[in-house]
C-alpha cells in the first residue's frame, strides 16, 4: 500500500492537470496543460513495452519515441536510412560484415554512455529471448548459440554484425531500422533482469529484464516513459539527456479511448489535443469546425480477405480471381474507406520499392460466375469468415457478404475480437480471414516474404508466413521471393518485386482491398503535428503549442 501510495504521490507533483488527465474522468476540462499533449488513441493493442518483445503498432509508436536505433527510416525519403545512433557504416566486401561507428558522447535518459556493448547487449537479449520479433534478426543467420560472436562490440565505439548470405544491404539496413533493434541501457537492464531456472525449451539463466522492461524503461529517445497503464493511459516525460533535438514539450499523455465520436466530442471540448481513431464522418466534423484541424498519411498497412485453401471450394482453380470480381470496391472507397484509405489491389503499399499501383479488379458478377461454373460450382456453396468487431473491416465484411450472396455464395460472418480470429487465423481453421497487414520495416521484402513465400506448407511448418497461414503452397514463388534478397541492383530488385506482385493478382487466394490513410483530428493550437510514413515514424517530440 505504501508504494502505492508513494507512486500517487510522485505523479501528483508534477502538476495538478496532469493528475486530472490521469485519472481520464469524463467530465469536460477547461484545457489541457500549455506544456503538455494529450491525445486521444485506441491502443488496446498493447501488451508490453519492452522492444524485444513488443510487435504491435501503437507499440511502435510508443518505442519510436523512447528509444533509438543504430539506423532509422527518413520520414522525408522512405527510399533512404540515415543514422541515428551510428555515425557511418561499411559493408565488407564479402557483403557479409556491418560495421557501424557510433555517435561518439551519446547518453542514455540515466546518464549512462551509449556505448557499443549497449548495442551488442540489444541484440542478444532480443535473439535470445526468442519472442515475436526475434525473427527479424534470426533470419540473418543470428542465434542464441551464436549471437555474442556475429553481433558484437569490436571497441566502445564500434559495433559489426556479421550475416550468413550477401544480402542487399538495402534490405538488411531497412530491417534494422524496425523496433526490435531498439537500443536498451545494459546497465538498467542488467539490474533489473530476473533469475530464472532454465528449461529445455528456454536455455538461459535470467530473462534479460524482460518483465521489467514490459513496463519499465531503459531507453534513450526524445521522450522516456514514465507509466502505462493497460487500456488506460501511457505517459511519456521528456528526456533532458537526448542526444538530438531537443522536446519542445514536458510531457506527452496518450488517454485509450476507442470509440471515434467519444475522440470528436473530447477534442471538440478541449479534453485531448489529438484525435487519433476518427472515422469518416467525425473526421469530416472535425475538418469544418473553427479551431481544429486534421492531418493524414499514407501507411504502409494494406487491408485484405484470404480464402483458406484446406477448403475444398475454396482451392479449386478459378474460385480465387472469381472473388476478386466480387468485391464492390467504388462503394467501399466511397463510403466505408472514405479519408482513411484508397482502394489498392497489389500486396505492396504505394511508397515501397517495387510497389505496383494498379487495381484491374472491379465488381463484376457475371465474370464470377462465370469462374465458378468452370469450378464446378454454378449452384455457388456456403462459406464462413472471421471478422473482428472494429470498423472498417465489419462493413466491409458486410459489404462483401451481399455481392457474394449475388452469384450463389452464401457467406456466414462469424464475429469475435482480435485474439479470437487471430488464433484461429494462425491455427489455419479458418474459411476466410479479413484483416490488416503492416509492413515490419520499409522493405519490399517484409511483405513479399510474408504473401509469395511459404518453404513448408505442412501443419509443422516453423515460417508460417500468411500464404502458410492460407495453405498456399508456392516452391516456385518461394525460391523468386528468397533471391530477390540477394539482388543488390535496386532496378534488378524492383522488377523481381513487379513480377511477383502481378502473379500474386492472378493466382493467390488472397483478396487486397485498399492501403491505408492514417488520420488525425487536433486542435489547431498545436505547432507541427504530423503523422508519419509508418506508425514508428509518428513522432512527437517536434510539437509544441501556441
Amino acid at each position: 500500500m505504501m508504494h502505492v501510495f508513494n507512486k500517487r504521490m510522485r505523479l501528483m507533483t508534477s502538476s495538478a492537470a496532469l493528475a486530472l488527465l490521469l485519472a481520464a474522468a469524463p467530465q469536460a476540462f477547461a484545457e489541457t496543460p500549455a506544456d503538455t499533449l494529450v491525445e486521444g488513441f485506441a491502443f488496446d493493442d498493447i501488451i508490453t513495452l519492452d522492444p524485444g518483445e513488443a510487435f504491435e503498432l501503437s507499440t511502435a509508436e510508443i518505442t519510436a519515441n523512447s528509444y533509438s536505433k543504430l539506423v532509422a527510416l527518413d520520414p522525408a525519403d522512405t527510399s533512404k536510412v540515415i543514422g541515428e545512433i551510428a555515425d557511418s557504416w561499411t559493408v565488407s566486401d564479402d557483403g557479409l560484415t556491418y560495421t557501424f561507428k557510433l555517435k561518439p558522447g551519446l547518453k542514455f535518459a540515466s546518464g549512462n554512455p551509449i556505448t557499443a556493448e549497449d548495442v551488442a547487449y540489444s541484440f542478444e537479449r532480443a535473439v535470445k529471448l526468442d519472442k515475436s520479433p526475434a525473427f527479424l534478426l534470426t533470419q540473418f543467420g543470428l542465434s542464441g548459440d551464436n549471437v555474442a560472436e556475429k553481433a558484437k562490440a569490436v571497441d566502445e565505439g564500434t559495433f559489426s554484425m556479421t550475416v550468413d548470405k550477401p544480402y542487399a544491404p538495402s534490405f538488411v539496413l531497412n530491417v534494422l531500422t524496425s523496433t526490435v533493434t531498439s537500443v536498451v541501457d545494459k546497465k538498467v537492464v542488467v539490474e533489473n533482469a530476473k533469475a530464472v531456472t532454465p528449461t529445455a525449451e528456454y536455455k538461459y539463466d535470467n530473462d534479460f529484464g524482460n518483465e521489467y522492461l514490459k513496463t519499465g524503461y531503459a531507453g534513450s529517445g526524445p521522450y522516456k516513459i514514465r507509466e502505462w497503464r493497460a487500456n488506460e493511459v501511457i505517459v511519456l516525460e521528456r528526456n533532458d539527456n537526448f542526444f538530438g533535438e531537443k522536446a519542445k514539450l514536458a510531457r506527452v499523455i496518450y488517454r485509450h479511448m476507442k470509440e471515434s465520436s467519444g475522440q470528436r466530442l473530447a477534442l471538440e471540448n478541449g479534453d485531448i489535443d489529438v484525435a487519433r481513431n476518427l472515422e469518416p464522418g467525425d473526421v469530416d466534423a472535425v475538418a469544418k469546425k473553427d479551431g481544429m484541424a486534421t492531418t493524414e498519411a499514407p501507411k504502409s498497412t494494406i487491408y485484405y480477405f484470404s480464402l483458406n485453401q484446406k477448403n475444398p471450394n475454396l482451392a479449386k482453380p478459378g474460385v480465387a480471381e472469381a472473388f476478386k470480381y466480387l468485391v464492390d470496391y467504388d462503394a467501399i472507397g466511397e463510403t466505408l474507406i472514405k479519408g482513411i484509405g484508397s482502394i489498392h489491389q497489389t500486396f505492396l503499399p504505394k511508397g515501397q520499392l517495387g510497389a505496383l499501383d494498379e487495381n484491374p479488379y472491379k465488381l463484376d458478377v457475371a465474370k464470377a460466375k462465370e469462374l465458378l461454373a468452370k469450378a464446378g460450382l454454378a449452384d455457388g456453396f456456403t462459406v464462413t469468415m472471421d471478422v473482428r468487431n472494429t470498423q472498417p473491416v465489419t462493413g466491409i465484411a458486410e459489404n462483401v457478404q451481399q455481392t457474394l450472396a449475388q452469384a450463389g455464395i452464401k457467406l456466414e460472418i462469424i464475429p469475435g475480437d482480435g485474439k479470437q480470429t487471430l488464433t484461429k487465423y494462425r491455427a489455419r481453421t479458418h474459411d476466410i480471414y479479413i484483416g490488416q497487414w503492416g509492413s515490419d520495416y520499409f522493405d519490399p521484402n517484409s511483405n513479399a516474404e510474408t504473401f509469395t513465400a511459404n518453404p513448408d506448407n505442412s501443419d509443422e511448418g516453423k515460417t508460417k508466413t500468411l500464404a502458410w497461414r492460407n495453405a498456399w503452397d508456392v516452391p516456385e514463388l518461394t525460391k523468386e521471393t528468397q533471391a530477390a534478397l540477394l539482388e543488390k541492383d535496386s532496378a534488378k530488385r524492383a522488377a523481381i518485386y513487379e513480377g511477383l506482385q502481378k502473379k500474386v493478382l492472378e493466382t493467390s487466394p488472397f483478396v487486397i482491398i485498399f492501403q491505408q490513410t492514417e488520420v488525425a483530428g487536433y486542435s489547431a493550437k498545436l505547432k507541427d503535428f504530423k503523422l508519419g510514413p509508418s506508425f514508428d515514424t509518428n513522432f512527437v517530440y517536434t510539437v509544441s503549442k501556441e
